[in-house]
């Protein structure tokens, strides 16, 4: 064969299971994608492997495929966007109906079956015997069966998926996102490129990390006439040092005084649910967690916020201080604490 078939273009055996075939087209993606790859030809590259997998990932149509490979009067030209049945396109004189006919007799009958060649003459016309396929690709025009961009020309694009960084605050309020994406779109030729484009996304309120937002038709270019995919993003929610998150629950740190976890005290503590009066109790200790009930990520099952106090010991920076700690030293010498 003059041109790699699809098992060569994406470097696995006949035999090969899906598995196998879907590995290797993953990684053949991650490395020719445009966004990653110096190759000059990066983008028809790319074009190449989607058409290939698309076919072999299909259980009818790399039934099909096979069965056309098998069939020397089919290995000229590929399948679905490399020329169609008989030959590349434009390439000269065209595909001829009778070329196969000729070759097996008037009306006869293909494998044995009932399949016979003035089937197809009926059902295409006999204007279209000895038609050239300049420019067309065979069945539909423009690329194999089915019309431009090959066999199962209506097939439905690839969905994408890509993830988004979301910071806390936006998730308690729903917020406004603009992301910048580099998209691939099938051109009226039935080539693949790559456009910039920025989309707008609606953060839903109360989201938590892990989540997906689905963006409708804004993954994968067609094939032919077919519907785009679907652009996946993956939500990771972005927030500060002192914070981490379980599900819907918020767990912050928040640094209090000796005095203050001793004594007891009703602070003002900025949260990502807003700046909340919190009331310390007595004898609090580090590490123990205040929990302010629903005041979590507010999902449809609002989560809780939990308050972990960590008791700092401010630092001594004059005499009048160091006198007060001498004092407190002083005043609890009696006590007794477990080391």
């Amino acid at each position: 064969m003059a041109e790699k078939n699809y098992y060569e273009i994406l470097g696995v055996s006949r035999d090969a299971n899906d598995g196998d075939i879907k590995k290797k087209y993953r990684k053949l993606v991650r490395q020719y994608h445009p966004d990653v790859s110096d190759a000059p030809d990066a983008d028809a590259k790319i074009a190449e492997i989607n058409n290939a997998y698309e076919t072999l990932r299909d259980k009818d149509k790399r039934a099909e495929y096979d069965a056309m490979l098998d069939n020397p009067f089919a290995q000229q030209g590929g399948f679905g966007g490399q020329g169609g049945f008989g030959g590349s396109a434009g390439q000269q004189g065209g595909f001829r109906w009778e070329d196969i006919k000729d070759q097996f007799g008037d009306g006869a009958a293909f494998g044995g079956g009932d399949f016979r060649f003035d089937d197809i003459f009926s059902a295409f016309g006999r204007g279209a015997r000895g038609g050239s396929t300049q420019n067309q690709g065979g069945f539909g025009g423009g690329g194999g069966f089915g019309g431009a961009g090959g066999f199962g020309a209506d097939t439905q694009g690839q969905d994408q998926h890509a993830s988004i960084n979301v910071d806390l605050a936006s998730v308690y309020s729903g917020d406004d996102y603009s992301i910048k994406l580099n998209v691939p779109v099938r051109q009226p030729n039935g080539s693949i490129s790559h456009e910039n484009k920025t989309l707008k996304i609606k953060i839903p309120k109360g989201i938590t990390s892990g989540k997906q937002i689905r963006l409708s038709g804004q993954g994968g270019a067609s094939m032919g006439n077919g519907k785009n995919g679907d652009l996946f993003l993956k939500v990771n929610i972005t927030h500060a040092d002192n914070i981490r998150l379980e599900g819907a629950d918020v767990y912050q740190t928040i640094n209090i005084t000796p005095w203050e976890a001793a004594l007891g005290d009703t602070l003002n503590v900025s949260t990502p649910a807003g700046t909340l009066g919190v009331r310390i109790p007595e004898n609090s200790k580090s590490g123990s967690n205040l929990r302010l009930k629903g005041k979590g990520i507010p999902a449809k099952s609002a989560g809780d916020l939990y308050l972990t106090l960590n008791i700092v010991n401010p630092k001594v920076q004059s005499e009048a201080q160091k006198q007060a700690y001498e004092a407190l030293k002083a005043a609890f010498a009696d006590s007794s604490i477990s080391r």
